[in-house]
């Protein structure tokens, strides 16, 4: 179950999908409000303790990217869209715009739940007095402090780059990160938007970490967007 302390604003204007979310995530726990339109989105967000919003882009009185803008201006608390647009471009542009996540309609009540539980999690670890050392997703570990990385109990032999990607990774985990995000980050600012480097990375520490790099388990690619962590 939810944790009814967690306040969620859901941003819909199609009733139907509205009342659909709303039940679900009140049935797990979770206190819910709702908007149909972004300016009463923004008042609820101004008025309200908001811990996480549900956002849909395509609302009547303007562009949900317009909304996901001016809330990364003063918070982080986690966004996920919720939209009919499927658009590989139209999800990267969300994300690069400060958004945590993605789904495309239609989805499931589970789906939807995992997803928050996800974004919720990193609510927690951000709100901690102190950064996270260690991570581990089943049997793959990393020591943030050591700069360590574990399989299985082995230790595993990872480059510089590749292990500055496994910790970006581990650091987002659970989330969608662009592939302009991830060269960026490291790679730095002024490397530009070639993939072609970032794919062969990605290819290598797959071929460390994973048992089946062409299915991967741990890091999954979302086709069009960038890549995922997957969280347990």
């Amino acid at each position: 179950m939810g944790e009814a302390t967690h306040k969620i604003l859901v941003v819909e204007d199609d009733r139907q999908i509205q009342s659909f979310i709303g039940y679900a995530l009140e049935q797990d726990g979770f206190c819910s409000l709702s908007a149909n339109s972004g300016h009463s989105a923004m008042s609820l967000l101004i008025s309200e303790p908001i811990e996480l919003l549900l956002l849909d882009l395509g609302l009547p009185d303007c562009d949900g990217m317009e909304i996901i803008k001016r809330v990364r201006e003063w918070s982080d608390m986690p966004i996920i869209v919720v939209s009919a647009r499927d658009q590989d471009r139209e999800k990267a542009a969300a994300l690069d715009a400060g958004a945590d996540d993605y789904l495309t309609k239609p989805f499931s009540a589970t789906e939807l739940l995992a997803r928050i539980r996800v974004a919720i999690r990193h609510l927690r670890r951000q709100s901690g007095e102190k950064p996270q050392a260690v991570y581990q997703v089943g049997e793959l570990k990393i020591d943030m402090e050591k700069r360590l990385t574990y399989l299985r109990g082995e230790e595993l032999h990872l480059t510089p780059m590749e292990y500055n990607l496994l910790a970006l990774l581990f650091k987002n985990c659970g989330k969608v990160l662009t592939t302009q995000y991830i060269i960026r980050e490291v790679w730095g600012v002024g490397y530009g938007s070639d993939t072609q480097a970032l794919r062969a990375l990605m290819a290598a520490l797959r071929r460390k970490i994973e048992k089946n790099p062409a299915k991967p388990r741990y890091i999954v690619t979302e086709i069009g967007v960038g890549y995922r962590l997957v969280d347990e």
